[in-house]
């Protein structure tokens, strides 16, 4: 009897997009990069964020991609090194992908995270960012991402597969338009990880995979 179980396969019409957070990177630093009216803190990967970076490539060759993405931010370029090495494909900058604006704490917040700022605190409880002073709304965060994923569709044909080096925060907000979560539902998001994104073949979205860190073993 043959067996009604198969392996998946894209839809019929959809596309694949691979999400790939950026490697660890480095602690505080005074390098930043201008983006219109803002500043926003630019840190390079750390020594161990090269070695993710190493072995999200190796995962990822021989995955068939069509076109790889990046984020103005130096992380998301210096992580998708190894793989756009391996399949000899120039990254495109979308400057609407990057990580959401933390106003006040842009420069400061895994400091003020690591005191256990009531600020911070009181983020995760309501799950908004926009209980920083001048940060970025929800509202503007998730038109922008929306906007980012669109363009990465501009470039994918009908059964192709892209891939996104991007951050924590927009994988997250990725995910939650994918799945209608709660605000930080997919919080969760390690350095190098994988997941993907289904886009169908009339624009919605489905996420596949959430959160992949078997090839950092």
């Amino acid at each position: 009897m043959a067996n009604a179980q198969q392996r998946f396969a894209l839809p019929q019409g959809a596309r694949q997009i691979i999400l790939v957070r950026h490697g660890s990177s480095v602690g505080p630093t005074l390098e930043t990069v201008e983006l219109g009216a803002l500043t926003i803190t630019n840190p390079p990967l750390a020594e161990d964020g090269h070695v993710q970076a190493e072995a999200v490539g190796r995962a990822l060759a021989g995955a068939g991609i069509a076109s790889i993405f990046v984020t103005p931010l130096q992380r998301t370029r210096q992580t998708a090194d190894p793989l756009v090495r391996a399949v000899g494909i120039t990254p495109v900058v979308v400057d609407d992908l990057r990580e959401v604006h933390m106003g006040d704490f842009e420069h400061s917040f895994y400091e003020h995270a690591a005191a256990r700022h009531p600020i911070i605190d009181r983020m995760f409880v309501e799950e908004t960012w926009e209980v920083i002073p001048n940060a970025e709304s929800a509202e503007h965060f998730a038109a922008r991402i929306r906007r980012g994923i669109q363009r990465a569709l501009e470039s994918c044909q009908s059964g192709e597969t892209v891939v996104i080096f991007s951050h924590a925060g927009t994988i997250a907000e990725i995910c939650r338009q994918a799945t209608g979560s709660r605000a930080f539902a997919f919080m969760g998001v390690e350095n190098a990880s994988v997941s993907r994104l289904i886009v169908q073949a009339d624009g919605s979205w489905r996420l596949r995979s959430f959160n992949e860190v078997s090839h950092l073993v």
